[in-house]
């Protein structure tokens, strides 16, 4: 897949966040984060549901949680790659085979996580603009994607 993006930058308001793609553990899932991007699709979304110590989960364009793109859901392509700090990864139900375009990404290790989701991508830069998202479920005043793109 010749014309796979390498890289996905989401705009904070603080700043850029530059994701590293994985297409060699989720090709599936990364075009679908790139088209969805690319669309526009993340543009003006918020981060939903923060955890300290946990991850940063965004995605939803309702902001509530409960909802995804009109796009059909995914099948898993899950991974022995660990989630660790600054690993993307995609939100599902129980079905592990219902991602659609939420993601989350790690604050700390979530090895529990290990083999049951998608991992599609790892922070290369902006970790720390990650780690200053308003925290809760949802956040009072939540962070906010300004802009996403593929590249």
């Amino acid at each position: 897949m010749a014309d796979t993006p390498e890289t996905l930058t989401i705009t904070l308001d603080s700043g850029d966040v530059t994701i590293k793609l994985r297409p060699d553990l989720a090709p599936e899932h990364v075009a679908r984060i790139a088209e969805l991007a690319n669309e526009g699709f993340y543009d003006g979304v918020v981060f939903h549901r923060v955890i300290p110590g946990f991850m940063a989960q965004g995605g939803d364009p309702t902001g509530t949680g409960m909802h995804g793109s009109d796009k059909p859901n995914l099948k898993q392509e899950f991974s022995k790659e660990p989630h660790v700090r600054g690993t993307c990864s995609m939100a599902r139900t129980n079905d592990p085979n219902s991602a659609n375009s939420q993601f989350f990404i790690c604050f700390d290790d979530a090895r529990f996580l290990d083999g049951q989701y998608t991992v599609w991508g790892q922070v290369s830069d902006g970790m720390d603009l990650i780690d200053a998202l308003p925290k809760g479920e949802p956040p009072r005043e939540p962070g906010k994607i300004v802009k996403a793109r593929a590249a």
